[in-house]
């Protein structure tokens, strides 16, 4: 038997079981994948456009004192006091330790992107965020149960977390590139993941496929920031083709990477909300 919305009980007709009555429900309760999606995905395209426009409004404004008496300077001292082979040294040094002290790694990325080619930039991140998600995942483990009371404060994100924990080695490859790729925090996550029964093998692999896109849009990002600070130190601005150009490289990238995170957001919904039913 089944309990109603009223709290009366239904019985189950012979061949009815749970399942078929969570079918024929769920759609009074719960709104579609693709309803999830649309409204997820206009709500953050909008958000990214108007980040785009404030964001030319403060370039142009603003761009060229911040640029001249900040962006430039710290680029002129990063050059001559730091060789390529030290600076990526510091690079892999700060994106491999600063996650494992909850301190954010974005602004390596920058210099990064700044500094070196995309490939360069790239392998030189990416090796620093293989030592920056692996620290965190032993250095947390004595202090799992610690964490699990520290998640209980918020059960949704906990839930999440718990389904990375579940099945086979793929399931957890697969959870952990989806919670990535989702708006969870990265340096919150490198701990949280302790709580737990995920693997390590899973977990690392995941971490470093889930980690391309917002590793791409920042260093993509340092190279803009590079581009507009020469184009500051010449006096000159960027000619309206190679400004649209980036922009619509940069947005189409932002756009592309917000989209892949409602995508990853969504599905992680879903899988919670299965959990639920199945355990309801």
């Amino acid at each position: 038997m089944e309990s109603n919305r009223d709290g009366d009980y239904v019985r189950l007709e012979d061949g009815e079981d749970v399942d078929s009555l969570a079918r024929n429900e769920a759609p009074l309760d719960v709104p579609t994948s693709s309803e999830t999606w649309w409204r997820w995905g206009v709500k953050e395209i909008g958000l990214c456009i108007l980040a785009g426009v404030l964001t030319v409004i403060i370039v142009n404004w603003l761009g060229p004192p911040f640029m001249s008496k900040v962006v430039i300077p710290t680029i002129n001292w990063v050059t001559r006091s730091f060789d390529p082979p030290v600076l990526a040294l510091l690079i892999f040094a700060t994106t491999a330790v600063f996650p494992a002290l909850i301190i954010p790694s974005t602004p390596s990325m920058w210099i990064a992107g700044m500094s070196f080619d995309y490939v360069t930039g790239f392998s030189i991140v990416m090796a620093g965020v293989t030592i920056g998600v692996t620290l965190p995942y032993f250095i947390g483990s004595p202090f799992r149960q610690k964490i699990q009371t520290w998640l209980a404060r918020y059960p949704k994100q906990a839930a999440v977390l718990r389904l990375a924990g579940e099945g086979s080695w793929f399931h957890q490859f697969k959870a952990v590139v989806l919670i990535r790729i989702s708006p969870f925090p990265y340096i919150l996550f490198n701990y949280a993941i302790v709580a737990t029964d995920v693997k390590y093998s899973p977990y690392l692999l995941a971490s470093l496929v889930g980690m391309v896109p917002e590793v791409g849009l920042t260093l993509y990002g340092g190279k803009l920031i590079r581009q507009l600070a020469d184009a500051t130190g010449d006096h000159k601005g960027l000619s309206t083709p190679h400004a649209a150009v980036n922009l619509v490289g940069f947005g189409a990238t932002m756009i592309a990477t917000v989209m892949s995170s409602l995508y990853a957001k969504g599905r992680l919904e879903e899988q919670r909300r299965k959990e639920e039913a199945t355990l309801g």
